[in-house]
């Protein structure tokens, strides 16, 4: 019997693709299903190497398929000891690690729901997202105890140190899954301020069945993929897509721990020759603007992003070091992964700068405001078909005359100046254009003649000059159009960006707010 995973072509996804072929890749059934026993259990023979955790500061960490089983099913023991209930909730605040793996999956396979939580929130995000899932504990280290504690008045907290390692030891090496694959497995925050509570998605054991699209098409994994995603599994694609999806296919995956650091990732990426990347756009933007690529060769042979477009000169690094053109994949944490540039299909044509083409078994068009398709070349809002009606995805986008869809920006940044629609998203990829400029935002901030006015925010290792101004000014003005520009520009030593490596335009209007209200 053939598997999805052994077909590579678009034609033949197109072909071969049904929703009942996906459950044809794992153990379980609709009936009895969990994600701790797909992803580990069942690939746990012996010496099969699981994880290879590249530390910012230390040595690079190993872990096997068999002790990651092992140690997973000590904790879920140790959950049900300490009274841990099937469908409680855990709450899980560690680094990318062996402990925080152990964590995860004994709590799925205890039959709780796991919550992994962002590692770097204080105590006003641990308390808004304690005080909204309830968890019945909170697993946290030693650095973020206090915070954990300042956070939260009731929830039991677990610092999973040397000695509490040390005491798994103690427990058994087994534990029987009990799941259906409508039982709720994960819970996941979507990326927010803490002063806004972001939604939390709920996941159920069959997600991981769903998830398989934008592993075979998004991503492109294969059996004997060595694959790398350094976003953290406190967020969406760094939990789904980096991590769940490839330990389903009983692949090596690396993941990434401590501030991000291009040069140590790029060392680890040739260390371990890792053959296949999905990042965020602006990890792969940190690895040209390094300078050290090229010192350490690497032996890939799909690369993809996600989370935001990748600007062209960065496209361009990748096509000149690794030989491939970096494919986008588009989704977002509620509707997954829809749009995909399939990679590592020979007979796909990349073309640089757009989504690609729906993921097989999905409708994606781009729709007016009165709900009609937009025509060739038209910007509207990106809309995903789901249960027998157009679900909006906040999302701008147009489509070409072949069928590739094309990001316009989040619907919240489009700026509208003078009664033109300008696109953040299209202004940023022209500045950072110039070769000085290494990271580049847009945002609309009031003007009282245009209502809005493009205000730029660049980062760059060149001094700031009014001469550097107008040469981004020029370049935007030259690009798109004589209106479309920047007629402010600050430069800054860094820019916001969410937990999963977007640039967080957010902040930077709500910055712009509390400034222009304090000089008001």
């Amino acid at each position: 019997m053939s598997l999805l995973t052994d077909f590579q072509s678009y034609a033949d996804a197109q072909a071969q693709f049904s929703p009942a072929k996906l459950w044809e890749l794992f153990d379980g059934d609709r009936e009895s299903f969990n994600i701790a026993h797909e992803c580990v259990d069942r690939h746990a023979v012996k010496d099969k190497e699981a994880l290879i955790v590249v530390h910012a500061e230390g040595a690079d960490e190993s872990v096997t398929y068999a002790e990651l089983a092992a140690d997973s099913s000590r904790f879920a023991h140790y959950l049900e000891s300490q009274g841990v209930q099937r469908g409680d909730r855990v709450a899980i605040m560690l680094e990318p690690s062996r402990a925080f793996y152990t964590a995860m999956f004994g709590v799925i396979k205890r039959g709780a729901i796991a919550v992994p939580m962002f590692t770097l929130f204080g105590p006003d995000g641990i308390r808004l997202r304690v005080n909204d899932c309830k968890p019945a504990l909170l697993v946290t280290n030693t650095q973020k105890a206090e915070d954990a504690q300042a956070g939260n008045s009731s929830v039991p907290i677990q610092v999973y140190d040397t000695g509490f390692a040390d005491s798994l030891q103690l427990l058994p090496t087994r534990y029987k899954v009990d799941s259906r694959a409508d039982d709720m497995a994960v819970f996941q925050y979507t990326s927010g301020t803490t002063r806004e509570l972001p939604e939390a998605v709920k996941h159920t054991h069959r997600a991981l069945v769903t998830l398989m699209v934008a592993a075979l098409y998004g991503t492109g994994l294969r059996p004997g993929d060595r694959f790398f995603c350094p976003s953290s599994p406190a967020w969406g694609h760094g939990l789904w897509h980096g991590t769940l999806a490839p330990l389903a296919l009983g692949l090596t995956v690396g993941a990434y721990s401590g501030r991000f650091n291009p040069v140590r990732l790029i060392q680890a990426l040739s260390k371990h020759r890792f053959t296949n990347m999905s990042a965020a756009a602006t990890h792969y933007r940190m690895i040209k603007n390094c300078g050290e690529a090229e010192r350490y060769p690497c032996f890939f042979d799909k690369l993809s992003f996600t989370g935001e477009p990748i600007d062209d000169d960065t496209a361009d690094f990748l096509q000149r070091t690794y030989g491939l053109e970096v494919c986008s994949m588009y989704g977002t944490t509620e509707i997954g992964v829809v749009l995909a540039n399939y990679p590592g299909a020979k007979d796909f044509p990349v073309k640089r700068g757009s989504l690609g083409k729906a993921v097989p078994g999905t409708r994606v068009e781009v729709h007016d405001a009165d709900g009609h398709v937009c025509p060739v070349g038209v910007t509207g809002q990106l809309v995903v078909w789901r249960r027998n009606e157009w679900v909006p995805t906040k999302d701008l986008g147009r489509i070409d005359e072949d069928g590739y869809l094309y990001h316009g920006g989040r619907a919240d940044d489009v700026i509208i100046s003078a009664g033109w629609t300008m696109s953040a998203v299209e202004i940023e990829n022209v500045m950072l254009m110039h070769p000085d400029v290494l990271e580049a935002a847009a945002i609309g901030v009031p003007d009282e003649l245009r209502g809005q006015v493009v205000k730029g925010f660049v980062v760059s290792r060149r001094e700031g000059s009014d001469a550097f101004v107008t040469e981004l000014q020029e370049l935007v003005r030259n690009k798109l159009s004589q209106h479309e520009y920047p007629r402010h520009v600050v430069f800054v030593p860094e820019l916001p960006k969410t937990p999963a490596g977007k640039v967080h335009r957010k902040v930077l209007r709500e910055r712009e707010a509390v400034l222009r209200a304090a000089h008001a």
